[in-house]
């Protein structure tokens, strides 16, 4: 019994989706923001938010904001990573030969 209590419960988190403030103009305007642009306007909402005075639907908006701006920040930190971490790969598989005659026999 608990089993299909939890499965429904489970079903219904799904089904319920979050109610976005954000337009569909907003999300393409912070998906292609570059990280510095995406980081400031973070610091920003996130300062609103400490200082307070705002109501509880400002407050929502920009917490979403927030939560974009920080999803768009670390994906392109991420995408940073994976090019660092391929180029040391290579890197490493290249250093045993570097300036070797092995390097040139290809």
């Amino acid at each position: 019994m608990s089993e299909k209590v939890t499965k429904k419960a489970e079903e219904s988190a799904e089904s319920t989706e979050f109610a976005s403030t954000l337009t569909k103009e907003e999300r393409a305007a912070i998906e292609a923001m570059p990280y510095e642009e995406a980081r400031e306007k973070l610091v920003q909402a996130v300062q609103a938010l400490e200082a307070g005075g705002l109501t509880l639907d400002q407050s929502m908006r920009q917490w979403e904001i927030g939560e974009a701006l920080a999803k768009r920040a670390q994906g392109l930190l991420a995408t940073v990573r994976a090019k660092l971490d391929a180029a040391q790969a290579e890197q490493s598989a290249t250093a045993a030969t570097a300036g070797t005659q092995s390097n040139l026999e290809s």
